[in-house]
């Protein structure tokens, strides 16, 4: 992204940003007085060789000292000046360098001409004067220019100017056709650009233009990308920035940058200003006690709540924010008035996911059969950087492949793998016996989602390790995006999650490490639903984790003050131990009752080391299926979750 001078004029001439014009013109002054100094030495010896006294051997000298013809000398260290008497009686000035040592009285002798090479006044007075001066005039200038240099480095001159770059319509290639998935962000910022290039057509009721507009929402959803399209889009300077460059060690210089920001706005009005991770500083003062104030973000913060206040719907200056932690920031940034409006832009759901992909899929060379909307019931959960990242991995793949023409299915299925399991290690040796076990552990997981209504189908299972200590994998496809859960579908997720280790211990009768990361995603989704959906009876319909979900951290646990007894925590740990053991029962009788399956299913997984949907079809059509029951094991209840990205257990 390119960006353009503070002046889009083509008829001015080019400047150095950040430059002034009193400095330039200092600057051209110094050059012409040194241009000058050197001039002057250089026409004073010019007049000395033509003006001044006729320079003689000094052997001539010695001859015309010895027939008495030397009037009057002058001796100085380096050379002697007088007056000759010439033959006609006129006298004529002379200089001569002196030549004192034996080699002259033996040339004197000989009668020959001899002289010394005088030395010039010149040089010697550049050396000692004029470098001097024009390296400490350069040397000073060099520190003049770094102290105010508005550039990429900035100076102490400039540490109150802006950071701000200025983008113009034609500096930004993306437009809303580039964004895709958040349909209803789009508009809000549509409306934005339209009532900017026609205030009189959306005022003419009354209304006024909102003054700020905060995009909240998880990483890579595209909050960034909206703000470019609305500088693709509108026809006005759009100011971009981010909040972490106002703030400076220096107290006082990020409310100058603040105020800089908005005056620069001010001029070039109609205008949008964007400012990106406005956390880094619109952080709620005085939030944490214990930490004590921070004068400068504090001043910062004041500064900007100011100039929120100091302009009118009527100058046409609007303010996008982008933040990902919309729970730090200061309750005044949020009021009506300074940031009017709040847009989330939330993960896209799977009609989203596939405009997404078309518009991704539009750089690289596409197999016919690969379909938009089947890689997007493959990538619940994905955001929109997910998904770019998601077809680069693909034609990366595709590359890999000898003769390869196109990405192809196949390509999006293994960098679906690659993302959400990790890297596979084809070279990691494990012995036979623990390959057995690994292969009986996620045929268990499978069995147990394919015997059990509701569960989200299987879509591969693999032996191969990848990533991090996971020797296998079992992946899940949602059929659809999920936003409520019942209870017993929250059960049945923990029940297929235990059913590898339930596998483990019904064919060994023993207990491996393998399972830790089940047993900890269990025990959370277990702990969940005693401690925030109130799903057990003997606990009530109360919450006892109230700590708010934030986009970076979804599903942190409570690391303040407890609001419940040590009796009530008792009961929590009693009810979430219930579950997880009523889950491990009903794993267990699924697996008992479908040993032949899972003897075949293990067998062929061995042998082939990873199994699709077309390999698993026949195994679980001999399956003995649970029919679907509303009965639990406490009271029903359902649960707000986000969707889940496709899930690969260990």
């Amino acid at each position: 992204m390119a960006s353009s001078p503070n002046e889009t004029d083509e008829k001015e001439p080019p400047k150095r940003e950040g430059e002034s014009p009193m400095r330039g013109l200092f600057r051209w002054n110094i050059a012409y007085v040194v241009v000058a100094v050197v001039g002057l030495f250089l026409l004073r010896d010019l007049w000395t060789r033509t003006q001044g006294p006729d320079v003689i051997p000094y052997s001539e000298f010695q001859a015309k000292l010895a027939e008495g013809k030397v009037e009057e000398v002058v001796i100085s260290p380096d050379r002697i000046q007088g007056t000759l008497k010439g033959d006609d009686g006129a006298a004529r000035r002379f200089t001569t360098v002196p030549v004192e040592n034996d080699l002259a009285k033996q040339l004197g002798e000989k009668g020959v001409k001899f002289s010394a090479q005088p030395d010039s006044d010149v040089v010697p007075m550049l050396l000692s004067w004029v470098l001097p001066i024009a390296l400490f005039v350069g040397v000073w200038m060099f520190l003049l220019r770094r102290m105010g240099s508005g550039g990429p480095g900035g100076g102490l001159m400039a540490i109150g100017k802006s950071k701000a770059k200025i983008f113009v319509e034609t500096d930004v290639k993306v437009s809303f056709a580039d964004v895709a998935g958040v349909d209803e962000a789009k508009n809000e910022l549509q409306e934005i650009v339209a009532f900017l290039k026609d205030p009189t057509g959306y005022g003419r009721l009354g209304a006024r233009m909102p003054k700020g507009v905060l995009l909240v929402g998880p990483p890579g959803t595209g909050k960034t990308l909206l703000a470019r399209a609305v500088a693709g889009e509108a026809s006005v300077p759009f100011f971009s920035i981010s909040g972490s460059e106002f703030v400076e060690m220096f107290v006082g210089v990020g409310a100058a940058r603040v105020r800089d920001l908005f005056e620069q706005a001010r001029q070039k009005a109609p205008c949008i200003i964007f400012v990106d991770e406005l956390d880094a500083l619109g952080r709620a003062r005085g939030a944490s006690p214990m930490m004590g104030s921070h004068d400068e973000k504090e001043q910062t913060l004041n500064q900007l709540l100011v100039e929120l206040d100091g302009f009118d719907a009527t100058s046409r200056i609007v303010l996008i924010g982008a933040t990902n932690r919309p729970e730090i920031l200061d309750p005044a940034l949020l009021r009506a008035g300074r940031f009017d409006r709040q847009v989330l832009v939330d993960r896209p759901d799977r009609i989203g996911r596939a405009q997404i992909l078309r518009v991704h899929m539009k750089k690289v060379t596409m197999a016919s059969e690969v379909s938009p909307e089947e890689v997007a019931a493959l990538t619940p959960g994905f955001t929109g950087a997910d998904l770019a990242n998601l077809v680069n991995e693909a034609a990366l793949a595709a590359t890999r492949r000898t003769g390869a023409l196109s990405v192809a299915m196949e390509d999006f299925t293994m960098a679906i793998e690659r993302i959400v399991a990790g890297l596979e290690k084809k070279n990691r040796l494990i012995n036979p016996k623990e390959r057995e076990v690994v292969a009986y552990h996620e045929m268990g997981h499978a069995i147990v989602a394919a015997a059990l209504p509701g569960a989200d189908p299987v879509h591969k299972i693999s032996i191969v390790p990848r990533g991090v200590g996971a020797l296998g994998y079992t992946i899940q496809r949602p059929t659809d995006d999920r936003y409520l859960m019942t209870k017993e579908e929250l059960e049945n997720k923990i029940s297929v999650l235990l059913g590898g280790r339930v596998a483990e211990h019904v064919v060994f009768e023993h207990l491996s490490t393998g399972a830790s990361d089940d047993l900890s995603k269990a025990t959370e989704i277990a702990r969940s639903m005693v401690m925030r959906f109130g799903m057990m009876a003997e606990l009530g319909h109360v919450s006892y984790d109230t700590e708010p979900q934030t986009f970076l951290t979804p599903g942190m646990p409570n690391m303040g003050r407890r609001n419940y007894s040590e009796e009530t925590a008792r009961e929590i740990d009693c009810a979430v131990r219930k579950i997880i053991e009523h889950a491990f029962l009903r794993a267990r009788a699924i697996v008992e009752r479908s040993r032949p399956v899972l003897e075949e299913g293990a067998k062929l997984l061995l042998a082939q080391e990873t199994l699709d949907e077309k390999d698993l079809t026949p195994i679980f059509e001999k399956l003995e299926r649970e029919p679907f029951s509303r009965r639990s094991l406490a009271m029903p209840g359902r649960a707000s979750l986000p969707p889940p990205p496709p899930s690969a257990s260990n």
